[in-house]
C-alpha cells in the first residue's frame, strides 16, 4: 500500500499548496481542480516506487514532503484570519459613519452577504480557482454597491468603501493559487473598481490601489519561490535515495554477478574454440553492467547502453582456429542496434561457412571503414553452393541467407552482396552506410541529403554460387 505522502490526489493537493487541513469540501466542487502556481520551469519530480526507495532514506524524505509548502499553508491560515478581521473592520467603518450613509440597510445587507461568505469559507475552506473568483467578484460588487448606499459627496470627500479592505483576502488566494502573475491580475481587478466607484480619484484610492497590487505581486511571487525550492529539495532527495539504492545494488552486483561474468570471459578466452564467442559475450555484457552500477553520470550510462559502439571489439569473438579477423587500427564505430545487427549477419554467414563449405574450408573476415560506408567482407575457401541455389531456398521456403542477411542489411539501408567464383569459395560483401560521417559531410558543404541508401540488398551469385 503506498504511504499517504505518495498518493496521487494527497501529492496533486500539496503541489497545488492545499494541505490536508485545507481540502475544503470533501471530494472538492465538482468540476473544479485545485490551481498550481505559475512555476512550469521546475516541473514537479516524479515520486520513486516502494522498491526505489531505500528504507536508510525514506524517513527523512517522507519528513520534508509531509511538510510541503509550509510556508503555503501558512498563507492560506493567514487569509481565513484576515478575511474575519477585515470584514469586522468594514462593520466598524460602516457603524462610525452610519449618520453619513444614504441608504443605511442596503450597508447592512451587502455587509450581510460579506459575512456569509466569510462563515461559509472559515467553516468548509475551498482552495479553488473557482472559490475565490466568486470571493473576487463579491468584494468588487460590495465596492461598486458603495455608490448605491453613499452620497456622491461622501464618496468624493474620501469615506471608505463599504467592504473597505475585505477585497484584499481574495487579492492574496490569487497569489498564493497563480503566483504574482494572479496576484496582480486580481489586484488590478480591485483597483479598477476602486477608481469606477470613487469616480474622481483621491489620493486614498491611488495608494490604496499600489499597495494592492504591490501586496498582490510580491506575496505571489515569494509563494513561486517557495514552490520551486521545495521542487528543487524534492527532487535533490529523490536522487540521493536513488543513489543510495543503487550503491547498494551495485555492492550485491560486484561480488556476485560481475565476478561470474569476468570468470567466464577469462576462462573462455583460454580454452579458445566456440567457447570463446560465449567469453566475449560474457566480456561485452561485464562492461555493460560495471558501467551501469559504477557510473553516477546518467548520460555515461545512457551511452553505455545505447550509445556508439566499436565494430572491431564486437566482432572480436568471431575469430578462431579456421576463422581470421582482419580490422582497422582505428574505432569503427556504429549505433550499438546497427552493430548488432551487421554482428548478427556476420555470424549467420559464418554458420553458413560451417555447415556447406566443407570441413576443411577456412574463412576470413575483412573490416574496413572507407569514411562513406563501412564494409564487412566474409570469404571462404570452400566449395560454394550451385548457381541458382539461394532462389531455389527462398522458393523453398529456407529463408537462412535471405532473412538472417539480407533482410538485416536491407533494414539498416545497407547493402549485401553474396558471390562464388568458379573454382569455389564464396565471398559476402556487407556494406552499411555510416552516418556519422554522411551527418558531418553534409553540415560542412551546407546541404542535408539523406544518410541511408536507398538500394536494397543485392545478390549476385557466379560460377558454383555462394556457401
Amino acid at each position: 500500500m503506498l504511504p499517504s505522502w505518495r498518493r496521487p490526489d494527497v501529492m496533486a493537493r500539496t503541489r497545488h499548496g492545499a494541505g490536508s487541513e485545507h481540502d475544503g469540501v470533501p471530494g472538492g466542487v465538482p468540476g473544479d481542480e485545485p490551481a498550481g502556481p505559475d512555476t512550469a520551469l521546475i516541473p514537479a519530480p516524479a515520486p520513486l516506487s516502494d522498491d526505489e526507495l531505500p528504507a536508510a532514506v525514506s524517513a527523512p524524505t517522507v519528513a520534508v514532503l509531509d511538510d510541503e509548502h509550509a510556508i503555503v499553508r501558512g498563507l492560506w491560515r493567514g487569509i481565513d484570519v484576515f478575511r474575519c478581521l477585515a470584514l469586522a473592520y468594514a462593520v466598524w467603518s460602516v457603524w462610525e459613519r452610519h449618520e453619513q450613509v444614504a441608504h443605511l440597510v442596503g450597508a447592512v445587507a451587502v455587509l450581510g452577504v460579506l459575512a456569509g461568505w466569510t462563515l461559509a469559507v472559515t467553516l468548509r475552506p475551498v482552495r479553488t480557482v473557482r472559490a475565490y473568483t466568486i470571493e473576487l467578484a463579491i468584494g468588487c460588487s460590495a465596492i461598486l454597491a458603495t455608490r448605491l448606499v453613499d452620497d456622491p459627496d461622501v464618496i468624493t470627500a474620501g469615506a471608505k468603501t463599504i467592504p473597505s479592505i475585505w477585497p484584499t483576502a481574495a487579492v492574496i488566494g490569487f497569489a498564493v493559487l497563480r503566483g504574482w502573475r494572479g496576484g496582480l491580475a486580481a489586484a488590478s481587478l480591485v483597483a479598477a473598481c476602486s477608481f469606477v466607484e470613487v469616480v474622481q480619484p483621491t489620493p486614498n484610492t491611488i495608494s490604496n490601489s499600489i499597495f494592492g497590487l504591490l501586496l498582490g505581486g510580491c506575496i505571489g511571487y515569494c509563494v513561486d519561490l517557495a514552490r520551486s525550492s521545495h521542487a528543487a529539495l524534492a527532487e535533490a532527495m529523490r536522487l540521493d535515495a536513488a543513489r543510495a539504492e543503487r550503491d547498494r545494488l551495485a555492492r550485491t552486483v560486484h561480488d556476485g554477478v560481475l565476478q561470474t561474468l569476468a570468470f567466464i570471459n577469462r576462462r573462455a578466452t583460454d580454452l579458445g574454440g566456440e567457447t570463446a564467442r560465449l567469453g566475449a559475450m560474457a566480456g561485452e555484457q561485464e562492461r555493460i553492467l560495471r558501467t551501469l552500477v559504477s557510473q553516477t553520470d546518467l548520460a555515461e550510462v545512457d551511452r553505455a547502453v545505447s550509445g556508439d559502439a566499436d565494430l572491431r571489439g564486437l566482432l572480436r569473438h568471431v575469430e578462431g582456429d579456421d576463422v581470421q579477423l582482419v580490422s582497422p587500427a582505428d574505432a569503427v564505430l556504429l549505433p550499438r542496434r546497427v552493430a548488432d545487427e551487421v554482428v548478427a549477419a556476420v555470424e549467420a554467414a559464418l554458420d553458413n561457412v560451417r555447415q556447406h563449405a566443407g570441413e576443411d574450408a577456412r574463412a576470413w573476415v575483412l573490416l574496413d571503414d572507407d569514411g562513406d560506408e563501412i564494409a564487412v567482407t566474409i570469404r571462404d575457401s570452400g566449395r560454394g553452393v550451385p548457381a541458382g541455389r539461394l532462389e531455389e531456398a527462398v522458393g523453398q521456403g529456407r529463408l537462412g541467407v535471405s532473412s538472417s542477411i539480407l533482410g538485416r542489411l536491407s533494414d539498416l539501408g545497407g547493402t549485401a552482396t553474396i558471390t562464388s567464383g568458379a573454382a569455389g569459395g564464396t565471398t559476402v560483401e556487407l556494406r552499411i552506410p555510416n552516418r556519422r560521417t554522411t551527418r558531418l559531410t553534409n553540415r560542412h558543404h551546407g546541404r542535408r541529403t539523406p544518410a541511408t541508401t536507398e538500394r536494397g540488398p543485392q545478390v549476385r551469385t557466379q560460377g558454383r554460387g555462394a556457401s
